[in-house]
């Protein structure tokens, strides 16, 4: 799937809008855990991320989960046709020779309105990326200092970038980095991706 594919375009295209923090996400990801665990009973780690899983964190009023996978080909041979016929929508990415997935992304859309209500990342066994999402959640519910400023980040991010979304993803890369760094006592070596 190439990133000029509808699905792509649809999903690249819509608004940035952060809303106050919820205190029904919690709730509300562990409902969808259980929805994904019930398609997906092989999975043995899902995880809520990203802001919703954040107190206090104003947000996407999207659920962002993620889970380890035996591998993202088996994200898409075996978990896609189920997800899928369960009203998830895939979107991946082929590596660069255009064999095998190198990414691979589910949203789950309000049935009603199409407002996306739960975003599913796919990453394998050996994945940094998985590490890096946890750390940062994690830092941020041990650091109110460190999640006000993020908040506040986000919030200008969200006011300049509404209808940039990659824009408004790629404003968060150094702060990330710069807070994970600092959690390690070193310098930022790599921008990870902001969730």
């Amino acid at each position: 799937m190439t990133r000029d594919s509808p699905a792509w375009r649809r999903a690249r295209d819509e608004p940035v809008v952060l809303v106050p923090y919820d205190p029904s996400w919690p709730e509300q990801a562990a409902e969808e855990i259980a929805r994904i665990r019930a398609l997906l009973p092989e999975l043995a780690s899902i995880e809520h991320f990203g802001s919703t899983a954040i107190p206090g964190m104003p947000a996407k009023p999207i659920i962002d989960l993620m889970a380890i996978a035996p591998s993202l080909t088996w994200v898409h041979e075996i978990a896609a046709p189920r997800l899928t016929a369960a009203g998830y929508e895939y979107l991946w990415r082929l590596d660069e020779q255009g064999v095998a997935p190198a990414y691979t992304w589910f949203i789950r859309r309000d049935p009603k309105t199409g407002a996306r209500r739960c975003h599913l990342h796919f990453f394998p066994p050996d994945s940094d990326e998985w590490t890096v999402r946890l750390r940062f959640r994690d830092l941020l519910r041990a650091n109110s200092a460190l999640a006000a400023r993020y908040a506040q980040l986000k919030t200008e991010l969200a006011r300049r970038y509404a209808d940039d979304r990659r824009a408004y993803a790629n404003g968060k890369s150094a702060f990330i980095a710069e807070a994970l760094a600092a959690a390690n006592g070193s310098a930022p070596t790599a921008e990870p991706k902001p969730s």
